[in-house]
């Protein structure tokens, strides 16, 4: 019993999913744009769903590799976006010039005004079954507040 029980709590250990379908999206974004307006960072979406393999892998490199997630956490806001049948949030892909065109997963940043500055196909971080580590770190360096510093460039 004890055994049948702990392969239960595993498996769907396992299985749980990362999307929220209940989650209100816009108010998520909402949240998250005035988080990084306080604190100086970007924002960034990762559009998706629990059906999506590629989508769990990705979110896994974001939570899990400590380079990726410590870029991440120094420059950005984070939030997943879910789409899925229970809910699609078309008002907000909508609001986010339908970044679904590029499939899933898909990569949105915004500004700390809450502007898109960049829909990113994630295709191109992709190597194999996974995604390229180096990609990934390079692809949140390029769109990084620090990066996109006009002041830079004088």
């Amino acid at each position: 019993m004890f055994r049948a029980l702990s392969l239960l709590l595993l498996s769907t250990a396992l299985f749980a999913g990362v999307y929220d379908p209940k989650a209100s999206a816009k108010n998520d974004i909402q949240n998250a744009v005035e988080k990084a307006k306080l604190e100086g960072k970007h924002v960034l979406l990762q559009v998706g769903g629990n059906w999506c393999p590629w989508c769990l892998k990705l979110e896994g490199v974001f939570s899990k590799n400590k380079e990726i997630n410590k870029i991440l956490t120094d420059h950005y806001v984070y939030i997943l976006v879910n789409t899925s049948k229970e809910n699609k949030n078309n008002d907000v892909l909508a609001s986010l010039d339908y970044p679904q065109r590029f499939g899933f997963p898909v990569l949105v940043i915004l500004d700390a005004a809450g502007k898109r500055i960049h829909t990113q196909n994630t295709v191109y971080l992709e190597e194999g079954k996974g995604y390229n580590i180096e990609r990934v770190a390079d692809f949140l360096k390029a769109w990084s507040p620090a990066a996109l510093d006009p002041e830079k460039y004088k």
